[in-house]
């Protein structure tokens, strides 16, 4: 079976769109009926965070990235119908915060997205 470029998510330009914080070109990545579930100390398994579409993924991902941050991709891999990636991230004070995500792609765009993130605790 042979691997077409919409088969696959440009996780190079998805990279320099997350470490550049470019909110509306990430959007871009996402189809408009995506999903995102993201499990962490608030959203336990049982009740995750869900997010259903780009109006939804927009408005999380405008508020993200508008954060005095930055943001790292430190593993990226991906292939037909499907990719995964960490970030790392860094507070101005120095908090750290690190995602790991799996994606589903279909016809190059993001959707449904499934992660897990977990971040310093202050104190």
């Amino acid at each position: 079976m042979s691997t077409t470029a919409s088969d696959q998510l440009d996780l190079a330009a998805l990279k320099r769109a997350i470490e550049a914080r470019d909110a509306a070109t990430i959007a871009g990545f996402y189809a408009s009926d995506a999903t995102i579930v993201m499990v962490d100390h608030e959203h336990p398994p049982s009740r995750p965070q869900r997010l259903e579409g780009i109006d939804a993924i927009r408005a999380m991902l405008d508020d993200v990235y508008s954060r005095d941050m930055t943001h790292e991709m430190t593993h990226a891999v991906g292939g037909s119908g499907g990719a995964a990636y960490t970030v790392a991230c860094r507070y101005a004070d120095g908090m750290c915060v690190e995602v790991a995500t799996v994606l589903d792609v279909r016809d190059g765009r993001i959707v449904h997205e499934e992660g897990v993130q977990a971040w310093d605790e202050a104190g």
